[in-house]
């Protein structure tokens, strides 16, 4: 797994679940909806570059 592309993934499992934490305890469904999904992408990020680096493409 590139160390640039982990970061990125790490980061936007950091931002997404923050984001998603305060928008819920602020009461913003949308935003808090956006947030999940920014974690969400970021976890299939980690998953695609954990599977590439198993299969050593």
């Amino acid at each position: 797994m590139s160390g640039k592309e982990k970061l990125k993934a790490r980061a936007e499992q950091i931002v997404g679940r923050l984001v998603r934490t305060v928008a819920h305890a602020m009461g913003h469904r949308t935003t808090a909806a956006k947030g999940a999904a920014l974690q969400a992408r970021g976890k299939a990020r980690a998953l695609k570059e954990k599977a590439k680096g198993r299969f050593g493409f």
